[in-house]
Order: structure tokens, then sequence, then C-alpha cells
């Protein structure tokens, strides 16, 4: 159902002009321009500016930085998708002669390829890209400073790597590879290589004195596919609601939630903060709630998509300054303020249509040694596992067809759960990755591992 923005509540509204006001005021940027997505729609719009009569609106366009690599990631995925290449696969079966080969694509995307984490040379988002005409001028004579997916390491010529690959396999520029098989149809229609009118300027502000200095806008040729692209919180609103729901035309709702999973190992410093990264995302756990998208810097502009899949609630944040408002806090704030406020209202409870009598008999208490566990049927058809009370390792299950089910996430993600049957058709025990869950604690007439004493449960006396 679409929620129109005139629904939303007048105290929200409100909350959200105060926060972006704020952040404008107090990071002295030139202007500021914001966007909150609902149910797929945008819901709200607001923007603040220094230049009286000139507020921006959400088809202005601003640079929108490494935001640009999450749309080299789809690219990336779609070729998988298509069977052209694995994930798996070393960059050299697809692209050779780096020097950085041995990564594997999966490695690139997750930014665990072990390269640096910027090319050598000036510093490639001021200066023109014809500087580095070749790949072997933005990986240098050293790319690798890791061993090859041993850590996360933050790297701008990985995604470079990842645009001449998309290039190479598909004979055609990353431009023109992204504007016809994203930008096209996603209807992204003010999201470009190069700036087009209308568009914000970019700034550097003094830190010490409110005045401003003009900041060069760069080709960035080879490294374009880290960071060249110029968005508007329109089109980056549509871009997150096809992150979070997918769209068969241009990838699915699964490859869009891979994209979403921590793919990397990070460092301690990560996990303290929260922060994890998948294909081509970010992943923050901020204010409570799990954050996904990615943020963006160049000079003389910020940028910040966010998304609360839980909520349902995206928020994107652009500003023309170097330096400045805290974009990604502000994006946060912005999905907290509507999912508190308006939080989501569920879908109404719906039975299933039809009700399997071998999965009936399977639903109810289970025990694990002697931790309770309940196995419960879902109207989506999935079965999921959990303990009764306190913390321990759940999941949902698919099934598989065959009477087996499939793990999907946590622990137990890609395990098979099997139930087990005796001679009479009557179900024994649930086979779980080797794990038995028994209808009784330490079942006797269960096969549990290392047997059940014949004496069975006593006091101490």
């Amino acid at each position: 159902m679409t929620t129109p923005q005139e629904e939303l509540l007048p105290g929200t509204r409100r909350a959200l002009l105060h926060r972006i006001a704020v952040a404008q005021a107090e990071g002295r940027a030139p202007s500021l321009v914001a966007t909150v997505v609902r149910g797929g729609d945008a819901v709200w719009s607001g923007a603040r500016t220094s230049v009286e009569g000139q507020t921006p609106d959400e088809n202005v366009q601003y640079r929108i930085g490494s935001i640009t690599k999450t749309f080299t990631a789809v690219l990336v995925l779609r070729l998988r998708d298509e069977g052209v290449l694995d994930l798996g696969d070393p960059l050299e079966k697809h692209l050779s002669g780096t020097g950085a080969g041995e990564a594997t694509v999966a490695e690139l995307l997750a930014h665990a390829g072990g390269l640096t984490a910027e090319p050598p040379g000036p510093w490639w988002e001021r200066t023109a890209g014809s500087l580095r005409p070749e790949l072997a001028d933005v990986l240098g004579e050293r790319p690798l400073v890791h061993p090859v997916g041993r850590r996360f390491h933050y790297s701008n010529p990985g995604y470079a790597l990842l645009g001449a690959l998309v290039e190479k396999v598909r004979g055609a520029s990353w431009e023109d590879v992204l504007r016809r098989e994203v930008l096209e149809p996603l209807g992204l229609s003010r999201t470009s290589v190069r700036p087009q009118a209308p568009h914000a300027g970019g700034w550097a502000v003094h830190p010490w004195a409110d005045v401003l200095l003009p900041e060069p806008q760069e080709d960035l040729g080879r490294m374009a596919a880290a960071g060249q692209l110029w968005s508007t919180t329109r089109d980056l609103g549509r871009f997150a609601a096809f992150l979070a729901n997918g769209d068969e035309r241009v990838l699915s709702a699964e490859s869009v939630r891979e994209m979403r999973t921590p793919a990397a190992a990070v460092e301690t410093a990560d996990v303290a903060a929260g922060y994890a990264y998948g294909l081509g995302l970010e992943v923050r756990h901020q204010g409570g709630r799990i954050l996904v998208g990615h943020s963006g810097s160049l000079p003389g502009f910020l940028a910040c998509l966010a998304i609360s899949v839980e909520d349902d609630v995206a928020a994107v944040v652009l500003a023309n300054c170097t330096s400045g408002p805290p974009v990604s806090s502000i994006a946060a704030d912005l999905v907290r303020i509507v999912a508190e406020a308006e939080p989501r209202i569920p879908d109404p409870w719906k039975p299933l249509r039809e009700a399997d009598a071998t999965v009936l008999e399977l639903v109810g208490q289970w025990y694990w040694g002697t931790h309770a566990f309940a196995l419960r049927l879902s109207g989506d058809g999935l079965v999921s596992l959990g303990p009764l009370s306190g913390n321990g390792r759940r999941s949902r299950f698919r099934s598989n067809g065959d009477g087996t089910w499939t793990g999907l996430e946590g622990y137990y993600a890609g395990e098979l759960l099997r139930p087990v049957r005796r001679a009479d058709g009557s179900v024994s025990h649930l086979d779980l990755g080797s794990f038995v869950f028994t209808r009784l604690p330490y079942d006797e007439d269960a096969p549990v591992p290392g047997g059940v004493d014949p004496e069975g449960w006593r006091g101490i006396g």
C-alpha cells in the first residue's frame, strides 16, 4: 500500500525538518537535502540552504561519492545471476594481468582483496582521471598490502577493478552498462556520470571562519566505478527501495538480500563500532536497529543512504561541502524519527491456504539434550526453530520439496533439517547438522549420541 507524503503526521514532519535544520546550521553546509522513503515511496523531502530563495529540491543533483560502489556491485551481481561468472572466481579468470588476480570477485566486492585503500600518486578525488589512464596506474607497483581474503580493508582501487571487470565481460563502458542495466530500468533519470543541471556546486568551508572555497569537479577516469556518480534524493530514494525489495528487471529480492549480508572479516574496532560490510553495502548496528546502505564523499560533497529493512524506512542525506554535517548520523536519525513516531503497521495475519499433514506432525516442542526448542510453521510456508526461553540458536528453514529443510540464517544457515522416521512411519527425531532433537529430553527411544543411561532420570540420594 502506498503511503502518500501528506499522511506523515505533522509532528513527525516537523521533527524531520528540525533535524536537518540543526544539521545544516551546526555543520555549516551551504545546502543540505534529505528524503525519507517508507513502503517503497518517498513520504517526506526537505532542504536547508544558506542562499535565500534558492532552496534545492529532490531533483537537484549532488555528487554521491562512494555510494557509486553500490551501483557497481549491482552490475557484478547481475553477471553472477546470469551465470557469466561466479563470486568465487579469481579476478584473473576474467581480467588478466592486473597483479591482483588472486583476489576473488566476492573478496573485491567485500573489500577483502588485500588491496591498498587508495591509488598511488596525487589525491585521486581532486585530480583528473587522465593522470591514471590505465589500471596499472590505479594499482601501482604494490597493489596488495594485506593477505588476500584475510581481513576487511576498504579499497577504492578494488572497485576500479570491478568496474574494469564489468567492461571486459560486457564489452561496453561501465557508464553505458550502468545506464542500460540499472538506471533506465529503475527510472533513475537524474543519476549520471557527469553533472546535469540543476546541480549543486561543491564547496570547502573554512574550519575556523565562515567563508567558502570552490572545489574542483574532476572526471575520475578509471576510478569512476568507485565514486563518480551524481544523483538526487529522489533517485536515491528509489534506489533504496530497490535495495530493500529487489526488482526482477535488475536483481531479485534474494540477490539484494545477499548484498546486505556481512561478507568480510572486520577488525575488532569495527566490531565494537557495530560496523560490517556486505557485497557493496555497509551494514551498521546503530541506535538499536540494523541499517544497510552506503556513505560517500568527494571534495565538495557528502552523501549517505541508510535503510532499515525491518522498519521499512530509508533515508537519503546529501550536502555540498567537503566536511561538516555527519550525514551518516543524520540519515540514521531520520530513519529513527519515522520508525519510532509512526511504527510500521504489520500486514494482517493470514493462515496458510493449505496445511501439509506431514509438516504439522513436526511442529511443537523439541529438545536438544535438555534445551527446550519450538518448531513453528508460519503462513509464508517456512518453519522456524528457536529456544523456548532465553537466547540460543534460531533459524527459519525453507522446504526443499523432499521432506527436508534448509536453514536460512544464523548458525544453521545452509544446514539441513531432516525428520527421521521409524519403520512404522512415525517421527523418531529431527537431525539438524548432526544434532539430534527429540520429543523428550534425552529420549531413550531415539538415537541420542552417546546413548542414554538405562537407569533413567533419578534423584541425588
